[in-house]
């Protein structure tokens, strides 16, 4: 190799460094460690504030800034953590700026079941006054969280009184069921077809914030990517194999969050809509290899002009509608047929 290309290759290599450091001084103070990385923003030290129960479910897409301004004031203006497994702290100056008077704001980026073992992870997470679970791939956090002091420490805080939340990935994790995504996504479509594709992977009791999210199963990005079809089928799912008294769920589209009070009551946010999905019973056919028939299931949709209450499951302001599936395929009872 010629001393020039060696030479570019120092100078471009010394930008990056440069670059990197630029990035984590807007990002806040670094500290790595096993499997972790830790950025913080704002006040070094910790403070201990009066925080206020509630979670934040988010559909993905733009963040809704109304909705981080609601778990700051939850969080009585305390220290505010993001954790992740992939990408950077960048939503650590996006939250101080909306929360100007937010004691601290950090990301703890945990890259492995390894890291979410460290004594600081743990440490740092049962320090939160407010707790937001970003956006990435759902399996990494099933893989490296379950069962590790990271989950016991996330439901330690929702006992506290401390808010929670989550987005896309980190808001399929909130409830009892999670569509945990370990082979890949799932399209309606294919989900219908056959209830037991090898792609439906749900788990079971990642997280218990709250008795109002047991039996729940959520799901994002919902009108977005036509996903009634697959939370039907998960919903078929779950009342096929019992693990749930009755199962319900959560669904918002992009844009958009649900932000749930301690008592159960909620309101929405952002530009879309969210959707509540009851269960009729047990379906009809839910069966490998055979498309899904499951009648009459209960919909329910709001938007930031309506509000719905888990503990005893009905709504305001919203439309009340029911979806069925028929050999896979789906239709509704609104007028024109719409699902959504």
């Amino acid at each position: 190799m010629s001393f020039r290309w060696i030479l570019i290759g120092m100078v471009l290599a010394l930008c990056a460094s440069q670059g990197a450091r630029a990035q984590d001084a807007r990002f806040g103070k670094v500290s790595r460690g096993p499997g972790w990385v830790y950025t913080r923003l704002g006040n070094q030290s910790d403070v201990k504030t009066k925080t206020t129960f509630g979670v934040l479910f988010e559909g993905g897409g733009k963040d809704v800034n109304k909705a981080y301004e609601w778990m700051c004031q939850h969080a009585g203006n305390g220290d505010f953590l993001v954790i992740r497994s992939t990408g950077t702290a960048d939503y650590n100056p996006y939250i101080q700026t909306l929360c100007p008077g937010i004691n601290s704001v950090s990301t703890l980026k945990i890259t492995s079941r390894l890291g979410a073992k460290q004594r600081f992870v743990a440490q740092t997470i049962r320090k939160a006054e407010a707790l937001f679970i970003a956006g990435g791939d759902q399996s990494d956090y099933v893989r490296y969280f379950q069962g590790t002091p990271v989950s016991r420490a996330i439901d330690g805080l929702a006992r506290r009184g401390v808010p929670v939340g989550g987005t896309s990935a980190g808001n399929a994790v909130l409830a009892q069921f999670a569509f945990s995504a370990l082979i890949n996504t799932v399209q309606s479509a294919q989900a219908l077809a056959n209830p037991y594709d090898y792609r439906i992977t749900i788990d079971d009791g990642f997280l218990f914030l709250s008795r109002l999210l047991a039996g729940i199963i959520t799901d994002d990005h919902f009108v977005t990517r036509d996903r009634m079809g697959r939370l039907v089928t998960f919903l078929a799912r779950i009342e096929h194999g019992g693990g749930a008294q009755r199962a319900f769920g959560i669904a918002e589209d992009e844009n958009t969050a649900f932000l749930m009070e301690a008592n159960g009551k909620g309101t929405v946010v952002g530009s879309s809509t969210v959707y509540f999905l009851g269960s009729p019973g047990k379906p009809e056919i839910c069966r490998p290899g055979k498309p899904l028939t499951y009648q009459n299931v209960p919909v329910y949709r709001i938007d930031k002009h309506g509000a719905f209450d888990l503990d005893a499951w009905t709504g305001t302001g919203g439309t009340a509608y029911t979806v069925s599936a028929t050999d896979g395929v789906l239709t509704s009872t609104q007028p024109g047929g719409s699902i959504y």
